[in-house]
Parts: C-alpha cells; structure tokens; sequence
C-alpha cells in the first residue's frame, strides 16, 4: 500500500461518517414521529457523536497537513417498518464502521505510519463500544415484543453507550458539540 491508499481511505471515512450523522438524524426523527422522546434522544445524541467523529479526522487530516475534502452525502432510510427496523439498520451500519476503521489501520501499519495507527486506536476503542450498545439496544428492543414503553423506559433507566464524553477523544475541527 501507498501512502495514498490511507489518505484516500482517511478521506472516504469523512464522509462515512458524516453519512452516519445523517443516517442518525432520520433515525432519531422516525422516532420522534412515532411518540418515542427516549429512543429519539438517543439517536440524536448518535448522531451528534458521529458528526464529531467526521470532524475529528477533519481535524487530524489538518493537523497532518493532509488535503482535506468532504465528500457529497449519500440519502439516508428515512421509512421503516417497526421500531426494531432503525436499531438494526444502525447495528449494521456499525459494524460496518468497524471494518472500515480496521481497513484504515491495517493501511496505516502498512504504510509504517505510526502516528495515524495511534490516531486511529481511539477509533476502534470507540467502535467496540458503538457496536454493543446499540446491539444491547436491539435485544431489548426484541425481547419487549412490541411492548414500546418497556424499551422507552429501557433507555430512560440505562446510559446506552458513553453518551459522546470520553477525556481521551481526538479534538475536533470546529470543536465537539
């Protein structure tokens, strides 16, 4: 691999993540719609995180002195069919977020960039969170069997994920919201 091949993977993963922000928000409005403020204010707290996630690689793309360009978005699923349809349109979604992130490591040891694998070892951390909790989030969403407000109350009761605060996050061009 070329330095190119982690630079061009470093800039689709803007955009992959900016895609989730999206992604997120039609998520959390869904819910909204439905009557559904719990679940909702979890999906729009996603989607803040993932806006942030984009900007932190903006910001080290830019600390690195990297070309930084953001890349049109993709149309986010905005009709689903139940609510456990959403969770597992983002558990999927996380995951896939997983192998890209892993994809992008294994270019930057390739490549014997250090500083980038560094960079990136948050991501992962992160990545291993995201994926458990939103597939704790679906088993409860399954074992309520319909029952909506067991799942409401779920979310009320349980911090689902780390909420977006971690000491240790990258910054963030623009600053995290």
């Amino acid at each position: 691999m070329t330095n190119d091949t982690f630079e061009s993977l470093l800039r689709a993963q803007v955009g992959v993540e900016l895609d989730a922000h999206t992604q997120y928000i039609a998520i959390a409005v869904y819910f909204d719609s439905e009557d559904l403020p719990q679940l909702a204010a979890h999906f729009y707290r996603q989607a803040v995180e993932e806006r942030n996630h984009g900007m932190m690689i903006v910001q080290y793309m830019l600390d690195r002195d990297l070309k930084v360009e953001i890349p049109a978005g993709k149309e986010p699923k905005n009709g689903f069919g139940s609510v456990t349809e959403p969770i597992e349109l983002a558990l999927a979604q996380e995951k896939q977020v997983t192998k890209q992130i892993e994809a992008l490591f294994a270019a930057a040891r390739a490549e014997g960039d250090v500083l980038s694998e560094q960079f990136l070892l948050w991501f992962l951390k992160e990545q291993v969170e995201e994926v458990a909790s939103m597939s704790t989030l679906l088993t409860v969403a399954q074992r309520a069997s319909g029952n909506l407000f067991d799942i409401e109350n779920f979310v009320a009761r349980e911090q689902v994920g780390d909420g977006g605060v971690d000491a240790d996050a990258p910054g963030a061009a623009g600053g995290a919201l």
